[in-house]
């Protein structure tokens, strides 16, 4: 028997079986229960097929997280139409680029980007239409609320679908050129939230705040696992510490996703006022290797669970998590336990994934020779919208490059040690900038740190520091430079630091270094005396 596998069965389910319960807790206060959110999913889907929307129309969405923005995956979905998540931190061109490259139909968009398309409105190519959440009196477009209340609450009638149908089209970040838009179909995405949910452990009792935005690799999917299980969704409209804890005590959320530059924030206010939680928490994160430090202080000092996963925007996105396994347990300390759970992780089920050098072979088990990782999955992407070439430069005889170089310890446990582009080769010996940055982290006076590689003429390159230090924290270059010098090999210390007010990041917390990469070395953050003060 073949039965496509399609997201929509996911909220389907929900209603069936936690119709009653509640489902959603907007930015707003307002509640719905999953049958509540289901009528609201199908007066989307109405109003859309009202405008014209057919099966493979592309619907772009600009919106932060909120009730608007879960409800539009499965409102879109069922009309057999794609969905394309815009970056909300993304300059107007890059809007324009992105919205005429997919040829978007209908523009999604929340009142408060609104000034970001703006600018380009009249340069939309295939925009038809422009829906807009929240509006205010200014509002020129279509007023969603008001809109959306016009349509019926009935079942839709679903066009035929199959699972090998597009239904997200996901814009990479470009560091070169324009981006590339990611296609996976509901296969893909099916597939996925199958595989993660059985490894971080959802289920019907939880609680997700949804803190990584949903506009980035569809919220790592987590709008289809923990929808499919009948979990409660509490929406997050902006990052701020003490919203987040606050909300954790309110609704006893049990589990979030975030980068580490979130999880760092939280620490810090953690620090501050030490909030204590009567309930279980489990954190799950991903887009930059940890320093084992934050591991240590999330569970011992705050007491939640620490999981580290990998993944990209290509692979729907996670294919690696890091348990420390049972048969494992007795044979390391502490500290190896954390280090373990700050790694890239073991394939999860459904992905095979491998590190391998430049012939095409696996690297040695020893945690030392390092290679590219690459993945094959059911949740690798369908190829990129519109470039075959870009497609099959990453996709190669079957299996997904994913530029990542790691190597992977005796237990089979991969690590990250750096982008391709991120490595810095000094003298000849490469030198990771994850390793560098894990050991400035353990500085008590540093907040954030990011490692680039910077021109030597001896060397070729060295690594160099940008540094945000600790509020009411006097800290100088030179003992920046000694500390690295006394937890690393003295070729992979750093040989400068540029202290910051702030790193730049993307929407989704992960620490951009191209821009520190091309950023002259300015001495502005210094004082004469080679001493910042924040």
């Amino acid at each position: 028997m073949y039965v496509p596998m399609l997201l929509n069965d996911f909220l389907d389910r929900a209603v069936k079986l936690y119709g009653s319960k509640k489902a959603v807790i907007n930015t707003d206060g307002r509640e719905y229960t999953y049958s509540g959110l289901n009528e609201r999913v199908n007066q989307l889907s109405h109003g859309l097929q009202s405008l014209g929307v057919q099966k493979g129309d592309r619907i772009a969405y600009l919106a932060p997280n909120t009730l608007e923005m879960l409800e539009g995956f499965y409102g879109v979905f069922q009309t057999g139409a794609i969905m394309v998540p815009l970056n909300t931190r993304l300059t107007p061109e890059d809007y324009l680029f992105i919205l005429n490259h997919s040829e978007s139909k209908i523009l999604v968009c929340d009142q408060e980007l609104y000034h970001q398309i703006a600018p380009i409105r009249e340069k939309l190519q295939t925009v038809e239409s422009v829906l807009i959440h929240y509006a205010d009196e200014t509002c020129e477009d279509i007023n969603y609320d008001q809109w959306l209340s016009g349509f019926s609450t009935d079942r839709f009638d679903r066009p035929e679908m199959d699972e090998q149908d597009v239904c997200s089209l996901l814009y990479t970040s470009g560091t070169t050129g324009n981006p590339k838009g990611v296609m996976l179909t509901h296969r893909n995405n099916y597939f996925h939230a199958l595989s993660v949910q059985h490894h971080i452990r959802v289920s019907d009792k939880d609680t997700l705040l949804h803190i990584l935005p949903m506009f980035h690799v569809n919220g790592w999917g987590s709008p289809f696992y923990y929808t499919a299980n009948g979990a409660t969704q509490v929406m997050l409209r902006k990052i701020v510490p003490e919203t987040i804890m606050d909300l954790v005590q309110k609704h006893k959320v049990s589990v979030m996703h975030m980068a580490p530059t979130v999880l760092n924030g939280l620490i810090q206010y953690y620090d501050q006022h030490k909030p204590t939680f009567e309930h279980d928490v489990r954190i799950v994160i991903a887009g930059s290797a940890p320093a084992p430090a934050f591991v240590r202080k999330v569970e011992e000092e705050i007491g939640w669970e620490f999981i580290q996963v990998y993944g990209m925007t290509e692979t729907a996105p996670l294919s690696l998590f890091s348990p420390i396994r049972p048969h494992l347990e007795e044979d390391l300390t502490k500290e190896q336990k954390y280090r373990l759970k700050a790694k890239a992780g073991i394939q999860m089920i459904g992905c095979e994934v491998k590190v391998v050098n430049d012939l095409g072979d696996e690297v040695a088990w020893n945690g030392q020779e390092v290679g590219e990782v690459i993945t094959r999955s059911n949740s690798v992407m369908k190829g990129y919208w519109k470039n075959e070439q870009a497609t099959m430069e990453t996709i190669q005889d079957g299996w997904l490059h994913t530029g990542d170089m790691g190597t992977v310890d005796e237990y089979g446990t991969v690590e990250i040690v750096d982008r391709k582009k991120d490595v810095i080769i000094s003298g000849g010996e490469n030198i990771s900038s994850i390793e560098v940055e894990g050991v400035l982290y353990e500085h008590p006076s540093i907040l954030e740190a990011a490692v680039v590689a910077l021109p030597h003429e001896k060397w070729g390159e060295t690594p160099h520091a940008f540094v945000v230090v600790k509020e009411g924290v006097v800290l100088t270059e030179e003992e920046v430079i000694q500390f690295s010098r006394s937890k690393l090999a003295h070729f992979k210390a750093v040989t400068g630091v540029t202290f910051v007010e702030e790193l730049p990041k993307t929407a989704s917390g992960k620490i951009q270094k191209i821009h520190l990469r091309n950023q002259k070395w300015e001495e502005s953050g210094k004082s004469k005396d080679g001493r910042f003060v924040n």
